[in-house]
């Protein structure tokens, strides 16, 4: 029998999460204990950008008035304005139905994207959907039905 090897210890301490186990109870988290946070304008409801949290950087967004994300690249917290200027102030946060996104209303100053444009979808652009429309067909109604009798 060969003797165990201890397991080596983390290089970086992983935070102790002040969120409160009620709220994360309610969380599912990706593999990498992430959730998607969807960051909006609380007044004219515009999709500014998509960040990514775990329990702390929720806890902090919660409790600071101010958004802080996980950066999955750099492996570290980073509140958004900090260095660029363009804050993002908490107006309210929500989580959806299945507990796997959050949607963060802000009042956005400045630039939500690192582009330096106001929402991370411009310079992306548009994919070139096809637009339906509710009044072309009864196809979502039918299939909303039949799927709810199922």
């Amino acid at each position: 029998m060969l003797p165990s090897t201890p397991t080596p210890l983390p290089s970086t301490p992983v935070p102790v999460s002040s969120l409160t186990p009620e709220i994360a109870a309610r969380l599912k988290r990706d593999d990498a204990g992430l959730v998607a946070a969807i960051v909006q304008q609380h007044d004219t409801r515009e999709v500014l950008m998509l960040g990514w949290m775990d329990d702390e950087a929720l806890a902090r967004t919660l409790s600071s008035g101010r958004v802080t994300f996980y950066s999955r690249s750099r492996q570290e917290y980073w509140r958004k304005g900090d260095t660029s200027g363009h804050v993002q102030w908490v107006k309210a946060v929500s989580i959806d139905c299945d507990g796997d996104a959050l949607l963060v209303e802000v009042d956005q100053i400045g630039a939500a994207c690192h582009t330096g444009e106001r929402t991370c979808f411009i310079t992306g652009g548009d994919l070139g959907a096809v637009v339906g429309s509710a009044a072309d067909s009864t196809e979502h109604t039918t299939t909303e039905h039949t799927t709810k009798e199922s």
